[in-house]
């Protein structure tokens, strides 16, 4: 029988919850994931996966009687609401930044009642990208950057993304677009602004399916881009970076900054 106050029988509707109870040794309070969970691996062989992103299995939700389940912005608020009319308590986070993600760790570890162990985990997370900061400010150049979420239309990468790629050491080419939180203020209807804004690294992360560097190259016009006559044109897998969690902040970061450097080298 649980012996503390805290959740006890959590369903995460996206990875990065998962990611981080597993961390903080807290995975025991876990009944139910994301399908699209992928970190931990072994999250997928331990955990029933009852939710995608904007659709759940509600009926299965419900049968794992949760004390608490935990989603991600606006777009799943039909799912949340959904379960809060079935009287479920529901806590919908919506972080879009680095310190957001810093400050989720935090907000989630108290909620189970691992603060101290939480804060040891931003910590150390604080102390990584301080690490890569201080690397990419040593590098002798810094590459404009294209970083592209999605192909069909173009969008850009929303801002932890955008932060990121500063911290890596990249100078993002759409600052303006990264304050956006929502996908669809973040399209490029002329792909020619990427051509005009010459990026000399692109990075491509398009969620849910295979990142194309040729066929970014063969898009008309695009071949002028000094990213795709260097070949600088790279994939950065979407569970590292796109999750708003310690994922993009410790692989994704350091993917991101090993290619800048690379970069900077030749």
């Amino acid at each position: 029988m649980p012996t503390d106050a805290f959740p006890h029988r959590i369903v995460c509707l996206t990875e990065e919850p998962t990611e981080v109870l597993y961390a903080l040794g807290e995975e025991h309070r876990i009944v139910g994931i994301s399908g699209f969970t992928v970190r931990p691996a072994r999250a997928r062989k331990e955990k029933p996966k009852v939710s995608a992103f904007t659709s759940a299995k509600i009926g299965e939700i419900l049968k794992l009687e949760p004390d608490l389940v935990i989603g991600f912005s606006d777009m799943q608020a039909d799912i949340a609401r959904e379960l809060i009319k079935a009287g479920v308590e529901v806590w919908i986070s919506n972080h879009r930044s680095v310190d957001g993600i810093l400050a989720y760790i935090r907000r989630l570890g108290a909620m189970v009642g691992a603060g101290a162990k939480a804060e040891a985990y931003a910590q150390e997370a604080e102390r990584h990208i301080a690490k890569i900061r201080a690397a990419a400010e040593a590098l002798p150049k810094h590459p404009r950057v294209y970083f592209e979420e999605w192909d069909e239309p173009l969008i850009t990468g929303i801002r932890w993304v955008a932060e990121l790629v500063r911290i890596a050491g990249g100078e993002d080419v759409f600052p303006h677009q990264s304050g956006q939180s929502l996908a669809k203020h973040r399209i490029l209807a002329d792909p020619g602004e990427v051509v005009r804004a010459a990026p000399e690294v692109i990075f491509g992360s398009w969620c849910g399916k295979r990142f194309r560097p040729e066929h970014v190259a063969a898009r008309p016009g695009w071949d002028a881009i000094p990213a795709v006559r260097s070949g600088d044109v790279v994939e950065i897998k979407s569970p590292i970076i796109l999750q708003p969690g310690p994922a993009a902040l410790f692989d994704g970061l350091s993917e991101m900054h090993r290619h800048i450097a690379a970069w900077a080298a030749k």
